[in-house]
């Protein structure tokens, strides 16, 4: 296992290749090195937390038809030949299933000091100029509206309602963005 956050890192980088731009080995690269030092700050296993990272857009359900198992299963796959313990694994998937932003929907099905780094160095992400653009690029990407006046924002959507918004881009500052600050799981990603 000596060579598992390097051969991560290569079968990541090969499978998020030529992906939407604020979804892409980049994104990736950033929610990494936030999370290591965010783990820094706080009890953790480190492992995880890398693997978590690492893998935790591997095949996002957006990309996928709205399929929330394709990234699991992808992960689930992908440690088991690099012989991971199953005990990690499992940890790895369920930050795989819990990381991202529901809508208004609050409640976590499953929670960790290492599902709430990452999930921070994935909000960190997605707030401030590296935000902005990513939301303006993923926006364009969907052929969304930039801004239209009789589209207010909606902030207290379903899972299912969030998913399927195709809302101008605008709305989605209000809807999720300005509201990450708040939504923040340690002290150290604060």
């Amino acid at each position: 296992m000596k060579d598992l956050i390097p051969n991560t890192i290569a079968f990541v980088k090969q499978q998020l290749h030529g992906a939407e731009g604020g979804h892409d080995w980049f994104h990736i690269e950033r929610v990494y090195n936030n999370a290591l030092l965010i783990a820094k700050g706080e009890q953790c296993d480190e492992l995880v937390v890398q693997l978590g990272a690492l893998l935790h857009d591997i095949a996002d359900s957006k990309f996928h038809g709205g399929d929330e198992t394709v990234g699991p299963a992808t992960a689930r796959k992908f440690l088991e030949g690099q012989d991971v313990p199953e005990k990690t694994i499992i940890h790895v998937v369920n930050i795989i299933e819990n990381i991202s932003f529901k809508g208004g929907n609050f409640e976590k099905k499953f929670s960790s000091p290492e599902l709430d780094i990452v999930q921070d160095a994935d909000r960190l992400d997605a707030i401030g100029a590296v935000g902005i653009a990513r939301a303006f690029n993923y926006g364009g990407f969907k052929n969304r509206a930039l801004y239209d006046p009789a589209i207010t924002p909606n902030t207290a959507m379903t899972k299912e309602e969030y998913k399927s918004s195709s809302a101008p881009t605008v709305n989605h500052f209000y809807e999720k963005l300005l509201l990450l600050k708040d939504r923040m799981n340690t002290q150290t990603g604060r």
